[in-house]
């Protein structure tokens, strides 16, 4: 399973630039064998940076999900022995939204696509692509 983070999530929808063409040719291939997956929790993320005016979008968040979710991406939901595991994992991430990503990625043996630094150079995630790659 690929995780996508929810900045990657965002680039891929967008066609930015800023994702790289290897980490593009995973999604692909991961999509294509029903292995993509994106945590509740970025749905959540998306509709703060829309709110906040940091983000906008064409369509409705409501349907640009369902449409997300119709073309094959897994929606992989917050449990709480994952919230449990995100608020314990010591030294790491501020933002409790990517602490709930990775906790998500670790217990559901994902492995996380992102390019926060942050998460990238945490050695306690062992299964992480840069998406600018």
């Amino acid at each position: 399973m690929l995780l996508l983070d929810t900045h990657v999530l965002v680039w891929l929808d967008e066609g930015n630039p800023r994702l790289g063409k290897t980490a593009l040719q995973t999604i692909n291939e991961s999509l294509a064998n029903s292995q993509l997956g994106v945590a509740t929790i970025s749905f959540w993320e998306v509709a703060m940076l829309i709110e906040k005016k940091r983000l906008t979008m064409q369509t409705e968040l409501a349907d640009w999900r369902f449409e997300l979710l119709q073309a094959g991406l897994l929606e992989i939901p917050l449990r709480g022995t994952t919230a449990i595991h995100a608020g314990q994992s010591p030294l790491f991430h501020g933002d409790p939204a990517d602490r709930m990503i990775v906790a998500t990625a670790i217990e559901s043996e994902a492995t996380l696509m992102t390019a926060d630094e942050k998460i990238l150079s945490w050695k306690q995630l062992n299964q992480k692509i840069d998406a600018r790659l």
